[in-house]
C-alpha cells in the first residue's frame, strides 16, 4: 500500500531530524549518563515534534553495554571521554512506527571509528541484496546477515535481524513465534502480505559487536 509506505517514510524522517537535532545540540558529550541522555533525547523529541509515544523502549547504550541486544536492562553507564555509544528509539508519528538506530563514537579510537562506518555500509550492502529477491524467508535473511558480519571483521550481536513496522499497533506474535521477525526461526517468506491482503513493510537491523574489545555498533531503519 503506498499510503502505508509514504507514511512509514515520513515517521523515519521525523526521527532522522531529531537525531540529527541531538548531534547539532551537542547533547552526546562525556561525563553524562546513558539515562540522562535517553531522557534529553525523549525532551527534545516533545519539543521539536511533539512525541511522548513510543511503541517500544528507548534505549541508550554506551561502552560495554553496546555488546547487548534488545532485550537486556544493563546498569547505567557514564559516557567516556573515548567511547562508543548508539540510540534505538521507536517514536509513534501521528499513528505511525518509526524505528531509528544510530551509533555515535567519541575521541579518535580507529577500531570504534571502522566499526561506526561498517554498520552502515553493511546496512544499505544487506538492503541492496534484500531488493534482489522476491522470495526470501526470515531466517535466510538472519542468514546472510549474520555472515555478512563476518565479512567486515566483526561478529552479529543481535538475536535477530529486524522486524515488521506498520500503524500502530503494528501485527503482533505471541512469544516464541518468529513469524513476523528477521530471525533463525522464521520460516516464513517476507514477501507475502498482511492478513488484510497489504504488502508488509519490514525494519532490518544491523548490530555488529567486537567482544574483546568491548564494543558495539548498531544501525537501524526501514528496510523498504
Amino acid at each position: 500500500m503506498l499510503a502505508q509506505k509514504q507514511k512509514l517514510m515520513e515517521a523515519e524522517n521525523i526521527a532522522s531530524q531529531l537525531f540529527k537535532a541531538v548531534e547539532d545540540r551537542g547533547l552526546i558529550v562525556p561525563g553524562k549518563t546513558e539515562k540522562v541522555l535517553n531522557n534529553e533525547v525523549f525532551q527534545l523529541a516533545e519539543e521539536m515534534f511533539g512525541i511522548q509515544k513510543y511503541w517500544h523502549k528507548r534505549i541508550v547504550r554506551a561502552g560495554e553495554n553496546t555488546l547487548l541486544p534488545y532485550d537486556e536492562n544493563p546498569p547505567d553507564l557514564v559516557l567516556q571521554a573515548e567511547d562508543i555509544l548508539f540510540f534505538d528509539f521507536g517514536p509513534i508519528v501521528e499513528d505511525w512506527e518509526a524505528d531509528f538506530g544510530r551509533t555515535y563514537v567519541i575521541g579518535n579510537d580507529p577500531a570504534r571509528h571502522k566499526l561506526c562506518k561498517d554498520i552502515e555500509s553493511a546496512w544499505y550492502e544487506a538492503k541492496e541484496w534484500y531488493h534482489r529477491h522476491t522470495s526470501l524467508t526470515g531466517a535466510a535473511y538472519f542468514e546472510y546477515v549474520n555472515d555478512l558480519a563476518g565479512k567486515y571483521g566483526w561478529e552479529f550481536g543481535g538475536e535477530l535481524a529486524g522486524h515488521l513496522i506498520g500503524e500502530f499497533p503494528h501485527e503482533r506474535l505471541e512469544p516464541g513465534n518468529y513469524g513476523l521477525y528477521v530471525h533463525p526461526g522464521n520460516p516464513n517468506d517476507m514477501f507475502l502480505p498482511d492478513a488484510n491482503g497489504n504488502k508488509r513493510e519490514w525494519i532490518l537491523e544491523i548490530h555488529f559487536v567486537d567482544r574483546e574489545k568491548k564494543i558495539g555498533g548498531f544501525f537501524e531503519q526501514l528496510l523498504t
